[in-house]
């Protein structure tokens, strides 16, 4: 095969790599109504005056399936990791009680659970464009090589298509795996 043709597949197949591994980091914030250290992935705390991870300045634990506790590493920062929380706008309320952080994870009305499955398939079906983005980019690129034979470019084209598929298909997967987390009381 034509190493400008195999470089034009691995750099589809990264860019289809990216979008899955961006679908799951979009799942992990969706919180499934199940308390877990990554629901707090996403905040960040002013460390001294720059904004660092919440990971990075306190340790994070579910002791049960309900709750998230934040020990903060240094005991003065228990006031800005609270705030932190707050401002992540996560829908939690944070209790501070002189040591530790304690976030009460309420449990999914059948409401809210139908709209973070909608959330879900939306994630989804953005993960699904951004392939198929990666897909005609890959093909547009197959089409403007030159000294390359028509059968080779017609090859390398179903390549693509058969990268494609795997990835959608891999997509679905995800999201029907996440939905049934959702919509699991």
């Amino acid at each position: 095969m034509n190493e400008d043709i195999q470089f034009i597949l691995d750099t589809a197949k990264e860019s289809m790599t990216n979008s899955i591994k961006h679908l799951e980091k979009s799942f992990v914030n969706i919180r499934a109504g199940k308390a877990s250290p990554a629901m707090l992935g996403s905040v960040m705390v002013d460390y001294y005056g720059s904004q660092t991870p919440l990971s990075q300045v306190a340790n994070v634990n579910t002791p049960d399936g309900r709750t998230i506790t934040v020990q903060p590493w240094e005991k003065k920062m228990l006031q800005e990791i609270e705030k932190a929380i707050m401002i992540a706008n996560l829908g939690f309320n944070p209790m501070n009680n002189g040591d530790t952080i304690i976030i009460n994870v309420p449990p999914l009305t059948e409401e809210r659970r139908r709209d973070l499955a909608k959330q879900a398939k939306s994630e989804a079906e953005d993960a699904k464009i951004s392939v198929r983005s990666a897909r005609k980019d890959a093909n547009n690129d197959i089409k403007k090589l030159e000294d390359v034979s028509e059968d080779l470019k017609k090859n390398a084209e179903i390549d693509v298509q058969h990268i494609t598929d795997k990835y959608v298909k891999m997509v679905d997967e995800l999201f029907e795996v996440k939905e049934k987390e959702i919509m699991t009381v």
